[in-house]
């Protein structure tokens, strides 16, 4: 199974493990919802654009991007916590998840260079 192939199932892991958490920061906080769901959306659908590109310097820019909006999303869920919008242990199970998510795109941006 290709680094690709895993990092796009763990980032849709990670969107689909999101989802409950959107809900309740929603009452609390809409911008910041609005910002969760858009980066999570954005690390999964990047990964896939950056897979159809066939340069490598097209698929590390992707990735890349990608991995910029996994860490955005970690940080997002992150404030959810400190300010009492979730569970600390939901975000840190989450935060397992992206943290795999990001090192495997790592992986797949060095590769790409």
């Amino acid at each position: 199974m290709s680094h690709r192939f895993i990092a796009y199932e763990v980032a849709f892991e990670f969107a689909s493990r999101v989802r409950p958490a959107l809900d309740f920061i929603r009452r609390k906080d809409r911008s910041l919802e609005d910002q969760l769901r858009r980066a999570t959306a954005s690390c999964v659908l990047n990964i896939s654009e950056g897979d159809g590109k066939s340069s490598l310097r097209d698929q590390a820019r992707f990735f890349e991007i990608a991995r910029g909006s996994c860490r955005e999303a970690r940080a997002a869920l992150k404030l959810a916590a400190i300010w009492g919008y979730v569970d600390e242990r939901q975000v840190a199970e989450l935060d397992g998840l992206a943290d795999r998510v990001c090192a495997l795109l790592s992986k797949l941006i060095a590769r790409a260079r």
